[in-house]
């Protein structure tokens, strides 16, 4: 859409109530996540497991190590992805069209899956879903935002809300694809996400028009005409270079597993800095602007040591679920998968607690950097709590299921501290000429924070899992204490944002 409309017209074309008090917007937007969330995290439950089960129980057969690093890199690459949605959400067809392609690669990605095949047809799965992701993912979270006036005091309230419905579809995935895929088939589970994300695709295609008017179809900062030559100039060469990196690599060594896990993990840490480094000087970011990013600095460090120990939910905490775990408990045999469940069904249960909460207390609410703070300290207790099975019991006995239900439990209360507020101070602090791309920043620290995992999950063993959580459980700790303490100057350079 070529036409330019302000920021007020575009909340004008959204009827502000209908959906628990919010905009009616959410509603789509809430059943478009749900459905797409349902259909990654049934996917993500039993991806693990898929890789590292051998071939003669319908797995691919690989090392359980080399698993687990291949999951850190698939979430790695599915948020990294999310600078790419961004891009061309802010540059080219704006952030509906974008959250609509990346659902239909999403839902070939599942289909992929669910036909039974072979490793090669595994990485075909991973590229259309990491490529689907970085499209659906950040530009989604973005509507939210663009459904609300700046001032609008229900922002973080609806952001809790857009969460809960994240959370509903995770909930029910690992049950119903875990319950499947483990029990069943493991192809016959990828199915239904699959289905999932269908479903998702008709809900949104459905009720967008009546429900969200002009939000969406804006394209923020278009490309010129004297910009386009150069761009797909630009795009081009980029797919030259990677083919034949690969074609030459592959062959002669240099391209090996461990080589793209370290190459990825650079790319982790430089992506950020070099989309800090150009929003910051562009000449489109105003002086508050750029103050807001300078405060968005510590803010994206200290998510990305939180999502380090929360995204190890769906690998070591998984791989732990399966081998350390005793799965006869009160009677009943538990799939490993269905602990995937517990941390939604602990969001979906304490958000709309923390929700009330926030508003409760009014200004009187921690704020921003405060909440990170508390984030972060959670994240490390939960990873402190899970080493005591082993100090009590050794490293030889299996461990009571509560042990790990209380972990996941723990990391929810710092996620619900953490995640929605930083969905909302990230479209408060974006730089209006970057706004989806700024989301998209936000998905890098998970990015990061994955692509680091890749190489964590290394050390772990049996043997030193006390010293494995330990160290990162204490270094969130200590993170946390430092932020708490710089946590007023912080906010001063948010420039009146709360």
């Amino acid at each position: 859409m070529s036409e330019k409309y302000s920021r007020q017209e575009i909340v004008d074309s959204v009827p502000q109530k209908g959906f628990f008090g919010q905009p009616k917007g959410l509603f789509t937007l809430f059943f478009t996540e749900f459905w797409e969330r349902f259909s990654y995290y049934g996917m993500r439950a039993i991806l693990v497991f898929y890789m590292y089960y051998e071939i003669s129980d319908g797995g691919l057969g690989l090392d359980q190590t080399t698993a687990l690093s291949i999951m850190s890199i698939y979430g790695s690459l599915v948020y990294m992805s999310g600078i790419i949605g961004g891009w061309l959400a802010d540059r080219i067809f704006g952030t509906s069209k974008a959250v609509f392609y990346g659902g239909i690669l999403i839902m070939l990605g599942h289909i992929a899956l669910a036909i039974p095949g072979n490793l090669a047809l595994f990485f075909v799965s991973m590229v259309l879903i990491v490529l689907g992701t970085g499209l659906l993912k950040p530009n989604v979270s973005s509507v939210v935002g663009e459904i609300y006036a700046d001032n609008d005091d229900r922002r973080d309230a609806g952001f809790s809300i857009f969460y809960m419905g994240i959370n509903m579809g995770g909930f029910l995935a690992p049950l119903i694809v875990g319950t499947v895929g483990m029990d069943i088939n493991f192809h016959l589970g990828f199915s239904i996400a699959a289905v999932g994300m269908f479903l998702g695709l008709v809900i949104f295609i459905a009720t967008k028009k009546k429900n969200l008017g002009l939000a969406g179809t804006v394209v923020p900062n278009p490309l010129l005409p004297s910009e386009r030559k150069t761009t797909i100039l630009i795009f081009t060469i980029a797919t030259v270079i990677i083919a034949a990196a690969v074609a030459i690599g592959i062959p002669t060594g240099l391209l090996t597993f461990n080589s793209f896990v370290a190459l990825v993990g650079i790319f982790g840490i430089l992506i950020p800095i070099a989309y800090f480094t150009v929003m910051y000087r562009s000449k489109k970011t105003t002086e508050v602007e750029r103050s807001h990013l300078l405060a968005y600095i510590p803010l994206f460090i200290a998510s990305v040591m939180f999502w380090a120990i929360q995204e190890q939910g769906s690998t070591i905490l998984a791989a732990y679920a399966d081998t350390r775990t005793d799965l006869e408990f009160a009677g009943i045999t538990i799939s490993p998968a269905w602990f995937q469940s517990l941390n939604p069904l602990f969001i979906i249960t304490l958000a709309p607690v923390f929700a009330w909460l926030w508003v409760k207390l009014g200004s009187r609410q921690p704020s921003i950097p405060q909440k990170f703070s508390l984030g972060l300290l959670f994240a490390g207790l939960s990873f402190l709590v899970i080493l005591l099975p082993a100090y009590f019991g050794g490293p030889a006995a299996l461990v009571n299921p509560l042990w790990l239900v209380l972990s996941y439990f723990i990391v929810v209360l710092g996620e619900l501290c953490l995640s929605p507020v930083g969905l909302s101070a990230t479209t408060k602090l974006a730089p209006a000429a970057f706004s989806a791309q700024t989301m998209s920043l936000w998905f890098l620290s998970n990015a990061a924070a994955q692509a680091i995992n890749a190489q964590l999950v290394k050390f772990y063993t049996v043997e030193n899992e006390m010293m494995y959580f330990g160290i990162i459980g204490g270094a969130s700790i200590a993170l946390s204490i430092l932020l708490f303490i710089f946590a007023p100057r912080i906010q001063q350079f948010m420039k009146g944002v709360r």
